[in-house]
């Protein structure tokens, strides 16, 4: 499946270039404008990041993302900042479909384990973002400021007994680039779980890009500043996708 993504500043769409918000694009559309230009290309999920929420979860912009919910046919997962209960329940609350849990899934496990449990494994997308040091898939944390020492393999094990159903996973390395995705990082981790289902993110730049992942077993591909930048369109890219 093909998943736009846009990611909000101050009610504004926005790309940040390797999660860095000291180099931060602009762009003139509004989030609702560029969420309809989806749907109507064919879009059956969406993928929206509250980087004020990230940076301050007393800053979320929960007022606009219960409106882009509302006037979007399409469901939609939302990340940015997840810290608390509370969080999680009020996206789900608010009418998304999946809330995007990055670091606190790795700092507290055990916490987020139980709301998988609440609230059901299958509205809850861990985002799992890796430096690759010598073969290793180190996760990083705190705006990938930060190395947990963790890999995803160690993390996806320790949720599997709680009916882990989605991954969001980005090579770092990858993001914003618009230079391809990290294929054999991907292929590996959907042939050793193959009951997960994996979100690529990351480095997707032209069609090429996106015909490189499909058979590698990922359930989902996330597309955000090739689109923004007119590399190419969420119409062709389903249809590459799904082209066999």
């Amino acid at each position: 499946m093909i998943i736009p993504a846009v990611d909000l500043i101050n009610g504004r769409v926005v790309r940040l270039f390797q999660g860095d918000y000291g180099q931060k694009t602009e762009y003139s559309w509004t989030p609702q404008e560029r969420f309809d230009l989806y749907v109507s290309e064919g879009a059956r999920q969406l993928h929206l990041v509250d980087l004020d929420g990230a940076k301050d979860a007393s800053k979320r912009q929960l007022a606009a993302i219960r409106d882009l919910i509302r006037n979007t046919p399409a469901p939609i997962q939302i990340g940015g900042g997840i810290r608390s209960e509370s969080d999680v329940a009020d996206l789900l609350a608010a009418g998304a479909e999946r809330v995007v849990i990055g670091s606190k899934a790795v700092k507290e496990p055990d916490a987020v384990a139980v709301w998988m449990k609440k609230y059901g494994a299958e509205h809850i997308v861990l985002a799992l973002d890796v430096n690759v040091v010598d073969g290793r898939r180190l996760i990083a944390v705190a705006g990938w400021q930060q190395s947990s020492g963790v890999t995803i393999e160690e993390l996806v094990e320790k949720y599997l007994p709680f009916g882990l159903k989605h991954v969001l996973c980005t090579d770092i390395s990858r993001d914003g680039t618009l230079k391809g995705s990290n294929v054999e990082l991907y292929r590996d981790l959907a042939s050793k779980y193959p009951d997960v289902a994996f979100q690529a993110s990351g480095g997707i730049g032209c069609l090429a890009d996106v015909a490189a992942l499909k058979d590698t077993g990922v359930k989902g591909v996330i597309l955000g500043r090739s689109l923004l930048e007119g590399k190419l369109t969420v119409k062709e890219a389903i249809a590459c996708w799904q082209k066999e």
